[in-house]
């Protein structure tokens, strides 16, 4: 039984969704392959989107950024992190390195932890990874004592064999060989009838999708729904107030791919995940900005590239009454003049096969 490990970064849940979606695709293309997956992200949400058997191994190999919200960052406890996890990282890496022997693991597939480069280094097998971004760009935009950490991650990074470069990326040169990719997401599991009916929403009615990534966002203005009676919002948010024109999708396993077929616009926070989705099933995009996290300019430039789009700031969310929603949106500023892969999984889950068989 060939035997895949897969390594996801310890940052909220679009890297665990981005990645599983390209597990489940592999998964299905070959049920035989032995999928062990290490990561912080819950089961629950790998889960989701990958519908047989893995292994699910909890471990931390990265920082990512530890934030306040799905839009505010906190650098000094990032900082403090990662001088805690290099402290142990001597044990982590001969640690998983037994692991990685004793499982006869025969492939490293890594979403983005530099770490995993040192251990498959270690462990003496092939490390291929799959982002648009490395911590390394995060880290050094900050300047300061975080040149020294990014400086050491790239040295770490330029040990994987094979990256596989997703849309909307920054150079990432410290990988030696790369090689771009379409965009990945998970596919709509049910047709717009099936949801309208199941939600009571009507087919006639503006309907805008509210998601912010696994973290969502301090103090929603709900209060500004009540200014579109005639709108239907959805929103995943558990805390949400019950209001005549919201419907809260929570408890139903549903991922925000399979609601974007009933919705007119989404209105989200700058992630790989969602934008990918929302441009594969062609529904425009309402994007906040991000200060402090370098990655929201390249995904919100591939936004203006390729989706029907509108780009707010966070003042306009929070403080103003919403009139966005009543904006018309900007067309692609690419036009149709530039084709964008949709199925970067299939190329990126084509080499896998080829060569663990």
């Amino acid at each position: 039984m060939p035997t895949l490990y897969t390594a996801i970064t310890n940052h909220g849940f679009g890297h665990a969704t981005r990645t599983a979606s390209v597990l489940a695709d592999l998964q299905r293309r070959s049920p035989d392959i032995k999928l062990i997956i290490a990561t912080t992200a819950p089961r629950w949400l790998l889960e989701e989107y990958i519908e047989g058997d893995f292994v699910y191994r909890e471990r931390v190999f990265d920082v990512g950024v530890i934030q306040i919200d799905s839009l505010q960052v906190d650098r000094e406890a990032t900082f403090r992190a990662w001088q805690e996890l290099v402290a142990n990282q001597a044990d982590l890496i001969a640690a998983e390195v037994k692991f990685l022997q004793e499982n006869q693991v025969d492939l490293i597939f890594g979403d983005i932890p530099p770490m995993i480069a040192q251990i498959a280094k270690a462990a003496n097998i092939p490390c291929w990874m799959a982002s648009n971004f490395g911590w390394d760009f995060i880290y050094r935009d900050w300047g300061g004592k975080f040149i020294e950490l990014a400086d050491r991650l790239s040295e770490t990074y330029s040990h994987c064999d094979r990256l596989f470069r997703l849309p909307f990326a920054e150079s990432m040169r410290a990988f030696p060989n790369i090689e771009d990719v379409g965009l990945t997401g998970a596919n709509p599991r049910y047709t717009a009838e099936y949801l309208r009916n199941k939600f009571n929403l009507d087919r006639d009615r503006p309907t805008a999708l509210l998601t912010f990534g696994g973290l969502s966002l301090q103090s929603i203005p709900y209060q500004n729904l009540a200014s579109f009676p005639d709108w239907q919002f959805i929103t995943f948010d558990r805390t949400a107030p019950d209001l005549p024109n919201l419907t809260k999708a929570n408890g139903d396993r549903l991922r925000p791919v399979d609601l974007m077929v009933i919705c007119d616009q989404i209105v989200t926070k700058p992630g790989y995940g969602t934008l990918s989705e929302a441009l594969r099933v062609g529904i425009p995009v309402v994007c906040l900005t991000r200060e402090g996290f370098l990655e929201a300019e390249t995904l919100i430039g591939g936004v203006k590239d390729y989706a029907n789009h509108l780009i707010i700031s966070p003042q306009e969310f929070y403080e103003g009454d919403w009139s966005f929603l009543k904006t018309q949106f900007q067309a692609p500023d690419l036009g149709n003049a530039k084709q964008l892969d949709m199925h970067g999984e299939a190329t990126i889950n084509q080499a896998i096969l080829n060569y663990l068989y």
